[in-house]
């Protein structure tokens, strides 16, 4: 008889065990208890594909012609499964008495193809029905050579003991999806490895920044603004050298703190070892924004810098085939630019394609970019995570923003209510209350009364009066409908245009703003956008109106105006309360704290003081954990070790109709990149470099939203996940960006 195989094509099922097992220990080398990881990862590896030992599944691959045959949950019946047996196998060999370590690797094992599962109800159901047991008897049957089955005694020294133990078996589970993807990957590419190199070093790119800045020091008009932004930028520096952990940088908007976190970043990676940067931003939406601007540092590197990676086209569980794991994303890069959606729900995660990036956040900095935009619900299990990969994990943490939620402070976590802040946070500015005085640029006006709203017609008429100026609303919908009352010339910005087409205008808007400064250009300017411009986007008002929100995006918005103090007094900021209220949900208690916190006129309402105040009621107004995440996370028997993974990752969506769809548009302007990469798409799969290229051609709408486009032929689905705007010119407006049905539209979901 032949020796058994992994996958069709003669990839040896016994080499590629020890590749995986290998792969697998490899990436858990930087974990805490170097040594212990290493031998959970190795023998979940060597384990995983025990139950194709079976002679029908062997039977079953070689009758298949087919890269999806090895899959479990396609066709194949009961031959084709293989992940029970190894799981049974490790509970059999490890489970003693009060240390049930086998059913640690069982939700590994078991869990490769379909993903992390619930033990009760769930996982141990599964692997006690008779199939599960004739899988493992058929596979020991088959005489799996000797060095396959043996084993060593393992130890369970799980960082952070038992509130510890969910982040851990995940990283772990990480490290066994990853190396499964690239040693399959690398069979199904004529024996090929993965692509996993051509990025420069973070030591390149530290020179790199230094190279930049030191350009852009030379080239700055000598202003108080930029001065300061120098002294922020050597603050950074300075500081990088405190040992790793939790930092905090403070800096009002237009001082800089992109660049100078970055540097902070780079720096601090270089004296401590990092292995990666990660930053992240709030909103899909401005991620194109901050990544350009790392392209344009980096660009004496090369075109491939930086992973950014914002897709939602991750291929559901039962959609998995061999090409959807091309163009699952494993953050292999040294910098990686993301969003807060991508970061936590990926931390939370139970599907193969999320979890595959989490071992490499160990040993890395986490950037956090406006960090006051966490999502409140989730608050609490994501500030525990943080705590326990920078206790644990070698993470460092820095959480960057205007507006500081003091997330460390008593204040806002009530111990006797057992919510916890983070642990040792330090800040980075010497002296963040003088600094903000010296940036003071502006001059908020407030509406007399902030319960009374304003027709739309009367915000536009008072708009139209401007020659220069950004309105910022909080929904697609508002932008639109403001934006209909305005003169033909005026620009729009909104999520529903993908990213090429957003950095379009947002080029245009900067190359004008320069016109009209320098007297080259007397057409007036005006611009209608949601609130994507107020992170990320260096652009320069001398007056902004900004829809009533929470106190935090109304210091956001001024950021925008008089951003360089060229202004011979200050900038104008006009809060006017929209005719519609702000969506349901955080947004609306956020608006509600902050018309409380602003309740005396008389006071600056960007004092730095009054963020505590305003943190303070939005905090208080929410569940800081609604889903119950932490409880569904805690082991619940310890003879066991059962947790909800599955239900937990259900329930840890970021957004409030998380089922959304990612739509490849058709965007005149780069239609034949667009084509192009489409037909790369369909010769070749999802590679990840192709779905990295084609992100900046995406917008995110409901996914009902695109399953009835589909329907009516206005969108086709070349791969699970990933919708394509069908060859419709009137489909994508030139000004609007994604036309779409107003009937299905729900703003509340997707309001940036």
């Amino acid at each position: 008889m032949s020796e058994p195989l992994a996958h069709s094509g003669g990839h040896l099922l016994s080499a590629h065990l020890q590749a995986v097992a290998g792969l697998a220990a490899g990436f858990s080398e930087a974990f805490e208890s170097v040594a212990e990881a290493q031998r959970w990862a190795y023998l979940a590896g060597l384990w995983h594909d025990l139950g194709k030992y079976r002679s029908g599944f062997q039977r079953y691959l070689a009758q298949s012609d087919n890269p999806d045959a090895h899959i479990e949950g396609k066709v194949g019946g009961r031959e084709k499964t293989h992940s029970a047996a190894g799981a049974l196998w490790a509970m059999q060999q490890l489970n003693k008495p009060n240390q049930p370590y086998g059913n640690i690797l069982a939700y590994l094992i078991a869990g490769h193809h379909a993903g992390l599962d619930d033990w009760d109800g769930g996982l141990n159901q599964r692997l006690q029905n008779d199939d599960a047991k004739q899988e493992l008897k058929e596979a020991l049957a088959a005489n799996p050579p000797a060095h396959i089955l043996t084993h060593s005694n393992l130890v369970a020294q799980i960082p952070g003991g038992s509130a510890g133990f969910a982040l851990w078996v995940r990283l772990l589970f990480s490290c066994l999806v990853d190396a499964d993807f690239l040693d399959t990957e690398a069979h199904f590419d004529a024996g090929k490895p993965a692509r996993r190199d051509g990025f420069p070093t973070l030591d390149q790119m530290r020179l790199a920044l230094d190279t930049h800045m030191v350009t852009k020091a030379a080239e700055a008009t000598p202003s108080d603004v930029n001065t300061l932004r120098a002294d922020i930028l050597r603050q950074c520096r300075d500081k990088a050298a405190l040992p790793a952990g939790f930092f905090s940088l403070t800096v009002p908007t237009g001082g800089g703190k992109t660049l100078s976190s970055l540097a902070f970043a780079l720096k601090h990676a270089q004296t401590h070892g990092k292995r990666r940067v990660i930053y992240v931003i709030p909103y899909t939406s401005i991620i194109e924004q901050t990544a350009d601007v790392f392209r344009d540092v980096f660009k004496a590197l090369g075109d491939e810098v930086l992973i950014e990676h914002h897709s939602q086209a991750d291929a559901a569980d039962k959609d998995e085939t061999a090409r959807s794991r091309l163009a699952c994303e494993n953050w292999d890069a040294p910098l990686v630019v993301t969003t807060n959606v991508q970061l936590f729900e990926s931390l939370f995660a139970a599907k193969t394609s999320r979890c595959r990036k989490l071992h490499n956040i160990v040993g890395s900095i986490i950037v956090l970019d406006e960090a006051q935009q966490l999502p409140p619900e989730f608050l609490q299990p994501i500030l525990d995570a943080l705590n326990l990969l920078v206790k644990h994990y070698g993470v460092t943490v820095v959480l960057c923003t205007a507006t500081q939620p003091a997330l460390n402070s008593t204040d806002y976590f009530d111990k006797s209510k057992d919510l916890r802040g983070l642990e040792n946070v330090r800040e980075i500015i010497d002296h963040p209350d003088a600094l903000f005085t010296a940036l003071e640029r502006v001059k908020v006006e407030l509406p007399p009364d902030m319960k009374v709203t304003t027709p739309w017609a009367d915000i536009a008429a008072q708009i139209e009066q401007e020659d220069c100026v950004l309105a910022i609303v909080g929904t697609r919908k508002s932008a639109r409908e403001l934006h209909r009352l305005l003169p033909k010339n005026t620009l729009h910005l909104s999520a529903l245009m993908c990213g090429a087409h957003r950095k379009v205008v947002i080029d245009q808007i900067k190359t004008r703003l320069q016109a009209q400064r320098d007297g080259r250009d007397s057409e007036p300017l005006r611009v209608v956008s949601t609130q994507l411009v107020e992170a990320g986007v260096d652009i320069d008002f001398p007056v902004v109106f900004r829809a009533l929100a929470g106190l935090d995006s109304i210091a956001q918005a001024a950021g925008r105006c008089n951003r360089e103090g060229r202004l011979p007094g200050k900038g104008r900021v006009v809060v006017f309360v929209p005719p519609e209220p702000a969506p349901a949900g955080h947004l609306r208690k956020a608006v509600q704290a902050c018309t409380s916190t602003l309740h005396d006129q008389r006071v600056d309402p960007l004092a730095r003081a009054l963020f505590a105040s305003y943190f303070r009621q939005f905090y208080s107004a929410v569940d800081l954990d609604a889903k119950k995440i932490v409880e569904k996370l805690t082991i619940n028997d310890r003879k066991t070790l059962s947790v909800q993974f599955r239900t937990a990752a259900e329930a840890f969506r970021l957004i409030d109709d998380a089922d959304s769809a990612t739509v490849v548009v058709r965007y005149a302007e780069h239609n034949d990149e667009i084509e192009k990469l489409l037909g790369m798409l369909a010769a070749e799969g999802p590679a990840r470099w192709l779905m990295r290229k084609l992100q900046r051609y995406t917008v995110n709408i409901h996914k009902r939203m695109a399953d009835k486009m589909l329907e009516q032929g206005s969108l086709t689905l070349p791969m699970p996940g990933l919708y394509v705007q069908v060859n419709a010119e009137n489909l994508y407006d030139p000004m609007l960006g994604l036309k779409l049905d107003d009937d299905l539209y729900n703003p509340g979901g997707f309001a940036f």
